[in-house]
């Protein structure tokens, strides 16, 4: 608009007028030196430097200061002990300014000592908080005052098959390990041990160390899954448990030691193994009241107080609408016959309290 305006203002004078300002303007600087551009001082442009490129992706660096190796010693004697050894190794995520980080119960189960290595090489001792064995995960505090960097836990409400993921976690040795993927799936997940997750993620490809308790992280760098399992032949696949089991219940952890605000689950401590052809009795959990109750391996499992269950899905469903201390009533057959089996089920956190 301005130079609209000069050349109106120009041309609405005499002629002469407009003769004489144009030969009064200067010419362009340039036009008169044109050597000058050549020789002005030119600023050098900032090099990036290769080797101070970080080869850890965004979101793990985010991510990275919440990581803390565990390391656990279980009781000997205990039952936990013979199935996941006295010496456990994996990865805790702190999740609170006053040093409490969440991991996978298995981890934590009869353990009586528990130590956390920091990134930084430090290590320092930790006591088990609280158990959700419904949800298979468990809670820590950092007996240490920090300040501790709590990573940002988000609902995994919005994630689809194909979201970008990176898993993160800390080594045997306290160094990080991190691989970059995505969601392969979200289903439900069951397994042998009376557990199930209505919606668990599935991320590939797994990461590497032990992966028990890393922390599965979204484009931003906040978890929304943590690491419980590594599944199939190869390539593997990691089963996370989503972030929002815990933020549903974290404040219930920390004050009481296990979710409350829920009845209890029933739990008999049978362990089952489900085929093309059924649902079959595998064994058995030495705590448990299936043990004695007349079950013996190989038995199909066809029914639970009289309703026909065909999955471990549907068996645990059912039994799971009862109250811990209830008695199930489980139908059983072997070859033609069916035996009904009453078993009193009993409140599997009695076997497995946090020492306050």
């Amino acid at each position: 608009m301005a130079e609209a305006s000069l050349s109106e203002t120009a041309m609405s004078g005499p002629p002469g007028e407009l003769v004489s300002r144009l030969r009064v303007a200067p010419p362009p600087l340039l036009a008169v030196v044109p050597g000058l551009l050549a020789a002005a001082p030119r600023i050098p442009e900032p090099r990036l430097d290769l080797r101070e490129l970080s080869a850890v992706p965004s979101q793990v660096r985010r991510v990275e200061p919440a990581l803390v190796g565990l390391r656990v010693r279980a009781r000997g004697d205990s039952l936990s002990a013979r199935r996941l050894g006295v010496e456990r190794t994996g990865t805790a995520v702190v999740f609170d300014p006053r040093g409490y980080a969440v991991t996978v119960s298995y981890l934590l189960l009869d353990a009586v000592q528990i130590e956390a290595r920091l990134r930084g090489g430090r290590v320092v001792a930790a006591r088990l908080v609280a158990l959700d064995l419904d949800s298979g995960l468990g809670v820590v505090r950092l007996d240490d005052a920090g300040p501790w960097n709590p990573a940002t836990l988000a609902s995994s409400a919005g994630v689809a098959i194909g979201t970008a993921t990176a898993t993160a976690g800390v080594d045997e040795d306290g160094d990080l390990v991190h691989v970059t993927g995505s969601v392969h799936a979200i289903r439900k997940f069951s397994a042998f041990w009376e557990y199930m997750l209505d919606r668990a993620l599935f991320v590939a490809p797994s990461v590497g160390g032990s992966w028990g308790g890393t922390a599965v992280v979204d484009a931003e760098g906040r978890v929304i899954g943590i690491v419980s399992l590594r599944l199939g032949e190869g390539p593997h696949v990691n089963m996370a448990v989503p972030a929002e089991r815990l933020l549903q219940v974290r404040d219930e952890l920390i004050a009481q030691g296990r979710v409350v605000s829920r009845p209890p689950r029933p739990w008999i401590g049978l362990q089952t193994v489900a085929t093309s052809g059924g649902l079959y009795v595998e064994g058995f959990n030495d705590a448990g009241p299936a043990r004695g109750a007349g079950f013996r391996r190989g038995d199909r499992i066809v029914k639970v107080d009289g309703v026909a269950v065909n999955s471990q899905e549907e068996f645990y469903e059912r039994m799971w609408r009862r109250r811990a201390g209830d008695t199930i009533e489980v139908a059983v057959r072997l070859e033609e016959t069916e035996v009904l089996i009453p078993v009193r089920s009993m409140d599997r956190h009695r076997l497995y309290r946090p020492v306050k």
